[in-house]
């Protein structure tokens, strides 16, 4: 079955830039600072339904300067229990999170609440200096149930997890750095071009290889080192490991030929 087409014209709340090896997810409601509405969960199912039949590295930024403020209040106030159990948010995540090639989220801006929840679901963090990241959620009376429960403290630790948990911090980014919630820093102008170089960097492995590991990274520790061996075992079998290595090794070849002498070379006696 063929992966639903991602038109551009096609999407209301975000922006979406399909390129050979990667989409660009730009999240679009300026006049709410990008906050997460249904619109927005709905709309990220459908660029999730595609990357998981067409598997890509998926880049998810703000506009204007922003992340994302958090999930939409004026819609969040009227949820009731059965909207907390159908886990509206949580499910968008934790399917961005098993995408399977990795995710890129450029942090500028307000990224709190249900727009950090977002940024911990994805595989690499990169921030500006003027990033505020945290979940207010029990300043609202409610918890930070789509994710940050449990990803914080894989992340970052328990203690600094219980600081923005239980006690609301919010980071700036010199914080957010020392902690390892991002990895990297840029002035804004340069956020989406540090993006585009890691999924560069990315795009130079082999893409089989990049799913396979990242399955086997968030497998669960009993199923180590088994599963390892078994995706080592696919792995050994795929063409582009012959034709890598060989390439190493031509190239390694022939480096040491260029460093050895002619048989016309002077010599020192």
């Amino acid at each position: 079955m063929a992966a639903p087409a991602l038109e551009p014209a096609g999407f209301a709340t975000l922006l979406v830039e399909e390129r050979p090896d990667r989409v660009v997810v730009l999240l679009n409601r300026p006049e709410v600072r990008n906050a997460i509405d249904q619109q927005m969960v709905d709309e990220l199912h459908r660029v999730c339904a595609y990357l998981e039949q067409t598997p890509k590295v998926l880049v998810i930024a703000g506009t204007e300067g922003v992340f994302a403020s958090g999930a939409d209040i004026s819609q969040l106030r009227e949820r009731r229990r059965d909207d907390a159990l159908q886990g509206i948010n949580s499910t968008i995540f934790v399917r961005i999170a098993k995408l399977p090639m990795p995710v890129i989220a450029a942090i500028d801006g307000f990224c709190l609440g249900g727009g950090a929840e977002l940024a911990y679901a994805a595989d690499f963090r990169l921030g500006t200096p003027g990033i505020r990241i945290g979940n207010p959620e029990t300043g609202l009376g409610i918890l930070a149930a789509a994710g940050a429960s449990w990803r914080l403290k894989e992340l970052v630790g328990e203690p600094v997890a219980k600081e923005i948990l239980l006690a609301g911090a919010v980071f700036r980014a010199d914080r957010a750095l020392a902690v390892g919630l991002i990895t990297e820093i840029h002035e804004p102008e340069q956020l989406m071009d540090a993006a585009h170089a890691l999924a560069d960097r990315i795009a130079q492995q082999d893409p089989l290889a990049v799913r396979i590991t990242k399955s086997v990274f968030h497998a669960p520790a009993e199923a180590h080192p088994l599963i390892d061996q078994l995706a080592q075992g696919i792995l050994f079998e795929s063409q582009a490991k012959f034709d890598r290595m060989q390439a190493f090794l031509d190239k390694k070849s022939a480096k040491k030929s260029a460093k050895e002498p002619g048989p016309n070379s002077d010599r020192k006696k």
